[in-house]
């Protein structure tokens, strides 16, 4: 008929569950027909196996009986259990299923199993034993550039993705922080990471931000005078 006016509500409400016991909350949609009791037994059904007892208390006073679309959408679950906040969220406490590496190596579903037979990754003896001359020759190749370099020696450090510096050659050699030859420097500028401390050692000295550990195979020693940047001036 003319002038009728239809109203179509949502058959579901969102209701905001904040527990006593767990510090996240969860919003779960329920049918708007149902009432506190039915919520009540709906809760306790799914939660049995974390507390003994749930009690939801809306943030305003209702009965059982009164149905969901007619009060507030934020409820508190109350343990009874004696349970403390955070004992079901500290994954520490959880008991955790271990396999020992013999065992897993017996497996013959598991991902290492899988490697072994496609010969992938470390499981290709052909492409390790490669990839180990490649980095022996490689490790070489810097032994000989760092031998071919002195402490106070001026040089120009190419770092691939960044701009030239100049610097002035502090050290040599290798180093606690890293395996292989490594070439410490003091920049002309402040384009460095430390003041030649690393991991708590001294390797040379030079004020912060100034210094810098590098591959000598970056490293190009020559004429390059120190330039003046003005760096001390007003």
């Amino acid at each position: 008929m003319d002038g009728q006016v239809t109203i179509v509500t949502n058959p579901t409400v969102n209701v905001r569950l904040t527990s006593t016991i767990i510090s996240f909350e969860t919003q779960r949609r329920f049918n708007r027909g149902i009432s506190v009791a039915e919520l009540k037994r709906t809760q306790q059904k799914s939660h049995h196996h974390h507390f003994k007892i749930w009690l939801l208390t809306a943030v305003l006073p209702c009965n059982n009986n009164e149905m969901l679309k007619y009060l507030p959408m934020d409820y508190l679950v109350i343990d009874r259990s004696g349970g403390q906040m955070g004992e079901f969220t500290d994954v520490s406490k959880v008991e955790k299923f271990e396999l020992s590496d013999e065992a897993y190596d017996k497996k013959t579903d598991s991902a290492r199993s899988f490697m072994k037979k496609q010969r992938v990754g470390r499981f290709n003896e052909e492409e390790v034993a490669k990839k180990k001359a490649d980095l022996a020759a490689r490790e070489e190749e810097q032994k000989a550039a760092a031998d071919a370099i002195s402490v106070g020696s001026r040089c120009q450090v190419h770092v691939p993705g960044q701009p030239t510096k100049v610097g002035t050659v502090m050290y040599v050699g290798t180093a606690d922080f890293k395996p292989g030859f490594w070439v410490g420097v003091k920049y002309d500028e402040p384009l460095g990471k430390h003041d030649g401390i690393v991991e708590g050692k001294r390797y040379f000295d030079c004020e912060n931000k100034y210094g810098a550990f590098v591959k000598p195979l970056s490293v190009t020693v020559g004429d390059f005078p120190e330039e003046d940047y003005g760096l001390d001036e007003m």
